[in-house]
C-alpha cells in the first residue's frame, strides 16, 4: 500500500521539488497539499510543470483532514512558521520538516540565531535528519529535522574525519557556493536575474549565516568537544547545485582521508568519493553528494570538495529518503534518476 503524502507550502522550490520526486515513487503518493498565497486553486494552475498529471486542489490546514488522509506531511514553511503547525499534527502523523525549526537542539541558540520556539518540548524528539550519520535513529522517528543544504555539502565530507579524529578541530575553513534557489521563490533585488546574472559574490561573511550554529552543532556531537568553523557562502547565477571547498589541516595523506570517507559511507547509495574534483553539473536534479579531495605531499593542508544539488539533496531528496527509511523502505526508491545533464 502506498504511503500516503501531504505537503506544506507546496507551491514552492522545495514543495515543487517534492512533487516531483514523488510522482516518480514507486510506494508514495500525494493526498493534501497546501499553500497560504494559492489555497484553493488547482496544483496545476501554479506549477505548469504538473498539468496532466495531478487534480488535487490546495486547502487549507486541518489537522484532521491531514491525520486522516495522510501517513507523513513534509512541512515545507519558513523558519518560524513551520513549528506552529508542526506542532498541530506531531504525533497523529509522521513529520519530515524541512525548515530550521527542530535542528538546533539547544533553545537558546535557536533563539539567537532566529527567534523564540513556540514548542521547545517537541525538539528533543526530533531526529536530525542527514541519513547517511543518523540512519537508525530515523528509522524510528515520528520527528525528522531535515538539515540545511550547507549543511548537508559541509557535514558529510567532514563528520567522519572529525568523528575519526584525523583532520584539526580548531582549523576547518569552509567555502561554499549556491545556486539562487536557494534563496527561495520569493521576489528580491538580490537574486533578480539582473543582479546575478553575470556575477558571483559573498554574503554573510563572518559569523552571520543561520546555518553556522547546524554545522557546529553536528561537529561538535562528531568530536566529542565544541568545534567552531569560518564559514562563508557565495551566490553563483546558476538556478541550482551547491559547491563547498572546505580546508582542514591534517597529517593524513590523500589517500588515507580518501579511505577515512570510503569506508564511512560504504554501503550509503547517494555519497560517493571521485577521483577529481566534483561538479554541480554531475548531480543536478540527484540526490547524490560527491566528495573530491586533494593534498599535496608537502602541505599540511587538504582541500576537500563537496557538490550536491541544493533542492534534492540539499532539501527535499533528503526529505524522500528519509521518509524511506521511516516507512521501511528501499532508502533510494523514488531517488535513482540521472542528472539532469547538460
Amino acid at each position: 500500500m502506498a504511503v500516503s503524502v501531504g505537503i506544506l507550502g507546496a507551491t514552492g522550490y522545495t514543495g515543487a521539488e517534492l512533487l516531483r520526486l514523488i510522482h516518480l515513487h514507486p510506494e508514495a503518493r500525494v493526498t493534501f497539499c497546501s499553500s497560504r498565497q494559492h489555497n484553493g486553486k488547482r496544483l496545476d494552475e501554479v506549477h505548469d510543470f504538473l498539468r496532466g498529471t495531478t487534480d488535487i486542489v490546495l486547502e487549507d490546514f486541518d489537522e484532521d483532514e491531514i491525520s486522516r488522509r495522510c501517513d507523513v506531511v513534509f512541512s515545507c514553511l519558513p523558519h518560524g512558521a513551520s513549528m506552529d503547525f508542526v506542532s498541530r499534527i506531531a504525533g497523529r502523523v509522521k513529520v519530515v520538516d524541512l525548515s530550521a525549526d527542530f535542528r538546533i537542539k539547544d533553545v537558546s541558540v535557536y533563539r539567537a540565531w532566529y527567534q523564540d520556539h513556540t514548542c521547545p518540548d517537541l525538539i528533543q524528539d526530533a531526529v536530525y535528519g542527514l541519513c547517511e550519520i543518523y540512519r537508525d535513529k530515523i528509522r524510528g522517528a515520528s520527528l525528522v529535522a531535515n538539515p540545511g543544504c550547507y549543511p548537508t555539502s559541509v557535514l558529510l565530507p567532514l563528520v567522519p574525519l572529525v568523528r575519526e579524529g584525523v583532520v584539526d578541530k580548531d582549523d576547518i575553513i569552509v567555502d561554499s557556493k549556491s545556486g539562487v534557489s536557494g534563496a527561495g521563490r520569493g521576489v528580491s533585488l538580490r537574486t533578480h536575474i539582473c543582479e546575478v546574472g553575470e556575477s558571483f559574490s559573498a554574503y554573510k561573511a563572518g559569523r552571520s549565516h543561520r546555518h553556522i550554529p547546524e554545522m557546529e552543532q553536528e561537529l561538535s556531537h562528531a568530536a566529542g568537544r565544541e568545534v567552531t568553523i569560518a564559514f562563508t557562502p557565495h551566490l553563483l547565477p546558476i538556478s541550482r547545485g551547491m559547491l563547498s571547498t572546505i580546508y582542514v589541516v591534517t597529517r593524513s595523506d590523500e589517500a588515507e582521508l580518501k579511505d577515512c570517507l570510503r569506508t564511512a559511507y560504504d554501503g550509503s547509495p547517494f555519497v560517493r568519493v571521485v577521483d577529481g574534483q566534483p561538479a554541480t553539473k554531475d548531480v543536478r536534479g540527484t540526490n547524490r553528494c560527491l566528495i573530491g579531495v586533494v593534498k599535496h605531499p608537502s602541505s599540511r593542508r587538504a582541500v576537500i570538495t563537496s557538490a550536491i544539488d541544493n533542492l534534492t539533496k540539499g532539501a527535499s531528496g533528503q526529505a524522500v529518503q528519509c521518509m524511506n527509511l521511516m516507512f521501511g523502505l528501499d532508502e533510494s526508491a523514488g531517488l535513482d534518476a540521472l542528472c539532469l545533464f547538460p
